[in-house]
């Protein structure tokens, strides 16, 4: 029941998270906004996880697991409220806010999942359990965009998208108005979703579970350790989840984008983050299967780390014109979507490797943990500086320092238990 309760949350943290992919070239033209601007709604919404992740583990510590889930759905209610009056004046700061907002609430109930699904069941298959979870966020992120943009574009906004350039003021900012209130059903839906959804988790029969001890060898083991900063495999870990969800973000954030530099209107474009996020299921369904009987977390990791370095050099370096799934595009499009795949097993080999023997320290972890989600926020405004300097095939460059970081992680950094 613990299991299906978490993946329940999982599932809600891909559908509130992954509908990002769509908002950003929403609001680029709502909003008329440059790449840059457009990618701050990544920016305010995961920076959230930078300020709020440590706080978090505190509150945790008071109220103990499911009253600090509730605390934290019920944040997330009041953002969505936020993203319904802000579209009542097309003010982009407030849409900000109410992003910031549902990502604090996030960051609290993220606190909370992760190390419960690592710690419930033996470490070795620990990436199974993640995979599992994985699957529930990531089909929440393939529905999330489809049915957004269902709700919100009608069969003629292509067109209306091509008229804007050429309206007057006053007629275009009536349009532009009109496009961005269609967000209001949709988040009043989700503000009262997550509403309910705080008392459900607070009556649920979720046990607690106990971070505080330690076992008599570990207590040994850590008895010089004074601070989280005595464990360098956690603040490497914690480097390469900053690094890693950056790059998962960027190869789901940006691809409509991408594809639209190649002409795909974006009613076409819009399948594209769902595509990327198949093949990460397809790298968990994999995982569920070999790990651990047939192969270690380990080099699980090691192979998916070298692979996203493989693709992301494919992206920049290769071209020509391929028909995919009815899609006319240049290849290197279907590189980026390749990254879903090589993405897939990083998140869930590094969380055990990082919280291995932090014991009494396990809940402040991952809370550091938490906070490398913050790369989110980073990378994607890096990208977007770059797409606007150069291009946007040339901004994925970016992408090489990350996976250069994540395959030293995988082959060396895990090891470390003194910074000497």
């Amino acid at each position: 029941m613990s299991m299906a309760f978490i993946a329940m949350l999982f599932f809600i943290f891909g559908f509130v998270t992954w509908v990002n992919s769509i908002l950003i070239p929403y609001f680029k033209i709502g909003c008329e906004l440059t790449h840059f601007q457009s990618y701050l709604v990544a920016f305010a919404f995961y920076i959230s996880y930078l300020l709020i992740s440590v706080p978090s583990s505190y509150l945790l510590r008071k109220t103990g697991f499911k009253k600090g889930m509730m605390i934290g759905f019920w944040i997330m209610s009041f953002g969505a409220f936020v993203f319904v009056l802000a579209a009542f004046s097309r003010t982009y700061g407030i849409f900000l806010a109410g992003l910031f907002s549902i990502g604090a609430g996030l960051a609290i109930l993220q606190t909370a999942a992760n190390p419960y699904i690592t710690i419930l069941g033996p470490s070795e298959s620990a990436a199974q359990r993640i995979s599992i979870m994985g699957i529930c966020n990531k089909g929440a992120g393939i529905l999330a965009p489809l049915l957004f943009a269902a709700v919100i574009f009608r069969p003629n906004d292509t067109e209306l998208f091509r008229q804007l350039n050429g309206m007057g003021i006053e007629e275009r900012n009536v349009e532009l108005d009109a496009l961005i209130r269609r967000v209001i059903v949709p988040y009043t839906v989700v503000a009262t979703v997550l509403l309910a959804l705080g008392f459900l988790v607070r009556f649920s029969p979720l046990p607690e579970i106990d971070t505080e001890h330690e076992t008599e060898e570990l207590a040994t083991i850590n008895s010089g350790k004074k601070s989280i900063f005595g464990f360098p495999h956690l603040i490497l870990g914690a480097i390469a989840i900053f690094l890693h969800v950056g790059t998962q973000v960027i190869a789901v954030d940006t691809i409509i984008n991408y594809a639209g530099s190649m002409g795909i209107k974006l009613l076409e474009a819009k399948v594209f983050p769902s595509y990327t996020l198949f093949a990460t299921i397809s790298g968990y369904i994999l995982g569920i299967i070999l790990i651990p009987k047939f192969i270690s977390q380990l080099t699980v990791l090691r192979i998916c780390t070298v692979l996203g370095l493989l693709f992301s050099l494919l992206i920049y370096f290769s071209h020509g014109q391929v028909t995919l799934l009815g899609h006319a595009s240049d290849i290197s499009l279907w590189f980026v979507v390749a990254l879903g795949f090589a993405n897939s097993m990083v998140w869930a080999g590094i969380w055990p490797l990082a919280l291995n023997e932090l014991g009494k320290f396990t809940k402040l972890g991952a809370s550091v943990m938490i906070m490398g989600l913050c790369g989110n926020a980073f990378l994607p405004l890096i990208y977007g500086y770059f797409a606007d300097a150069f291009n946007v095939r040339t901004a994925y460059l970016v992408l090489l320092p990350c996976y250069a970081y994540l395959i030293f992680y995988a082959m060396h950094g895990y090891r470390l238990r003194r910074w000497a």
